[in-house]
């Protein structure tokens, strides 16, 4: 009885993961969509690469640093789905009025509400995410199988852009197509919200118990070596914004490279998840070093080829960030403080984001050189921090 109790409980997670992983589908396949072609939209409005990167940062620092916000009123009121569905409503909503914009301050608002949706839904629902983890295998199996939809509908999305391109449409259209997958997505929200009203309720046990003060010492250090990461990884509109600019793709062929860089964050993140939970941070450590590469190959490579393989690792370190990266926060948090502990995670996140979006396209408008020095570099820093961590995590 107590097998059968342990094996229903165990599918009933993975409904959820899987139902999560549906509507998850859906959001990255409008808003990914979007973000898509941002770049050049905002060029074509008049922006320049320094407005693109503090635009695309500001909207990332909101979209992270806000979090903390919902993070603890997640904890303190345990009204997860409410703050979920918020969250998504606003970001639902944002993306299809990208198509009555005419200036690219108006698209600026909309393109940084957009994130604030996210910063919203996010925390709420990473916790129930993590409460379903236990059942099925692991936080990062549940993470990587919730990240290869993401990635699968961040593939579809600009695919999609990309046929309206193609036959003629304009990137207002584009924007106004994503209004289906949008209305798509809220709707199995809804049924997620029906369906398991309490899916913390999942979570077998806390594997980590602490008061109510602050999160481990360990929790800080990782986040440290995550803000590195953060800091040196350059936003999608701003690389499509230097391949346009310098003739290395023409406007067709940015939906279709991110989503091959998409389609290979999403493929590699199940196996990703599943090595993770076998072999931990060394996983990350190894991941870090190799896609920290993307930054010369899609900002000096000059032709076709590189600018493939740019995009590709570009794909897996977006992997790593939506998907490991989280996936280790859980295990080190109490389940009572864990929404609490993604917010402040990706607050701190974000805020580092946003400093080197900017100063990425800052530093682009002076030397492309040095832009790519300063992603290569503050990306490897952040390798010593994680092996400190992992060989902390081994000892402890």
């Amino acid at each position: 009885m107590a097998n059968q109790t342990i094996g229903s409980g165990s599918r009933r997670a993975m409904r959820f993961v899987l139902l999560v992983g549906i509507l998850s589908f859906f959001a990255d396949f409008t808003y990914e969509g979007a973000r898509s072609i941002l770049g050049p939209f905002l060029a074509a409005a008049g922006a320049s690469a320094t407005i693109i990167g503090i635009v695309v940062g500001f909207g990332e620092l909101l979209g992270y640093g806000l979090r903390i916000v919902s993070g603890t009123m997640a904890d303190a009121t345990r009204r997860l789905w409410p703050i979920t569905i918020f969250g998504y409503v606003v970001q639902m909503a944002a993306v299809p009025a990208l198509a009555f914009t005419h200036s690219w301050q108006a698209a600026a608002c909309l393109i940084i509400l957009e994130r604030v949706g996210k910063a919203i839904r996010n925390p709420p629902r990473d916790v129930m995410l993590a409460s379903a983890a236990q059942r099925i295998g692991g936080y990062g199996w549940a993470f990587g199988i919730h990240e290869a939809f993401d990635q699968f509908g961040a593939m579809v999305g600009p695919l999609v852009v990309a046929v309206v391109l193609a036959k003629g449409g304009n990137y207002r259209r584009a924007f106004a197509v994503l209004a289906v997958p949008a209305v798509i997505n809220l709707c199995f929200l809804t049924v997620a919200c029906l369906v398991f009203p309490r899916p913390q309720d999942m979570e077998q046990r806390a594997l980590v118990e602490g008061g109510p003060g602050s999160f481990p010492a360990l929790y800080w250090v990782y986040l440290c070596g995550a803000g590195l990461v953060a800091a040196g990884f350059a936003d999608y509109p701003l690389v499509a914004y230097h391949w346009v600019k310098h003739h290395t793709l023409t406007t067709e062929w940015i939906p279709i490279l991110y989503a091959v860089a998409t389609a290979v964050s999403g493929g590699a993140s199940l196996v990703l998840g599943r090595l993770f939970d076998r072999y931990g941070f060394k996983v990350l450590i190894g991941l870090t070093g190799v896609s920290l590469l993307f930054a010369p190959l899609v900002f000096l490579g000059a032709h076709f080829g590189l600018a493939i393989l740019g995009a590709a690792l570009w794909g897996m370190g977006m992997g790593v960030h939506e998907s490991i990266i989280p996936a280790a926060v859980a295990p080190m948090v109490a389940q009572s403080k864990r929404a609490s502990a993604f917010g402040m995670f990706t607050a701190v996140y974000g805020v580092c984001w946003f400093a080197g979006s900017a100063f990425i396209g800052w530093i682009y408008d002076q030397s492309v050189i040095g832009a790519v020095a300063f992603c290569v570099i503050t990306q490897a820093m952040a390798i010593p921090v994680f092996v400190w961590v992992s060989w902390h995590r081994e000892k402890g």
